[in-house]
């Protein structure tokens, strides 16, 4: 059996930048508390977990007033308001949100200010969305589908700046942009997908496209890895979406002549090694 694992796999730099903060963070005596999962991965939450570092609810309601602690902003960053509530708090606040997506809010902060409309392309239920959103009073119109694009009325009189959800299928957004560009819109597109989104996407599909069966590898609460599921699914039906070893049923695979492996941005090393080594193994 031929196995082909992604060179794009596994931890992007957004994401391998805030694990490595926790983690220096949780070696300090201080109280460590990370505002949200710190990535969409289940065994490196419990590590953390393991070593004092605890996850705080957005309301912030397990925050005491004056408790002296240290608060982490993941990878997927907040809305501005509730970077003010952190600061009101007094705590040491460790700020991990991704380049690319700290970008994107001073983008929609001053295109908001400056009286344009904004559209983010993505999920709007997805907290990097959310926290994009709040850069701009969250008076943006999220776009997720196609048929939203196509049903979305804007005000023709004022200016229209598009982003996009960092994560988001490439593709699909270049589809949407285009449905906005035919409605004579003066619209302002900002291709704000990472660069490694895009090439761990593009490295997919011509896995995918040629493998007998692929591997896909992420937390099941994981967006950038549920796309890659899509995008792999399109071009080999059969495509399993695993989180761990334990999820894979090698039978699946005892016909199969080769497979491919990739996995989200929030997947460890170790966890695509392990399913790589013993995927080998079986044949």
């Amino acid at each position: 059996m031929e196995v082909t694992l992604a060179k794009s796999a596994g931890f992007c730099f957004g994401v391998k930048r805030a694990v490595d903060m926790v983690y220096q963070e949780s070696e300090k005596p201080q109280k460590v508390y990370t505002l949200g999962p710190i990535i969409h991965n289940e065994q490196v939450v419990a590590d953390l977990e393991a070593k004092g570092v605890r996850v705080l609810k957005e309301d912030l309601s397990d925050l005491r007033e004056g408790e002296e602690a240290t608060v982490i902003i993941r990878s997927h960053g907040i809305s501005k308001q509730l970077y003010e509530a952190l600061e009101k708090k007094g705590v040491t606040i460790v700020d991990a949100t991704c380049p690319f997506v700290s970008k994107i809010h001073r983008i929609v902060q001053e295109q908001h200010q400056a009286g344009h409309q904004i559209v983010i392309v993505g999920n709007e239920n997805h907290p990097e969305v959310e926290g994009i959103n709040g850069w701009c009073d969250h008076a943006a119109t999220v776009i997720g589908t196609l048929d939203q694009a196509e049903k979305c009325t804007l005000d023709a009189s004022r200016k229209v700046c598009i982003v996009s959800q960092t994560t988001f299928n490439y593709k699909k957004f270049k589809d949407i942009v285009d449905i906005f560009l035919k409605k004579s819109y003066d619209i302002n597109v900002m291709n704000t997908i990472c660069n490694a989104t895009e090439e761990r996407q593009t490295e997919a599909s011509v896995i995918a496209g040629a493998s007998e069966a692929m591997i896909v590898i992420g937390g099941k609460h994981s967006s950038n890895t549920r796309k890659l599921y899509e995008i792999c699914s399109q071009e080999c039906p059969n495509t399993h979406f695993i989180q761990t070893l334990d999820d894979l049923d090698l039978n699946a695979f005892r016909s199969i002549r080769s497979v491919g492996i990739t996995a989200g941005a929030s997947t460890p090393n170790t966890i695509i090694k392990e399913v790589q080594s013993y995927v080998r193994s079986e044949q």
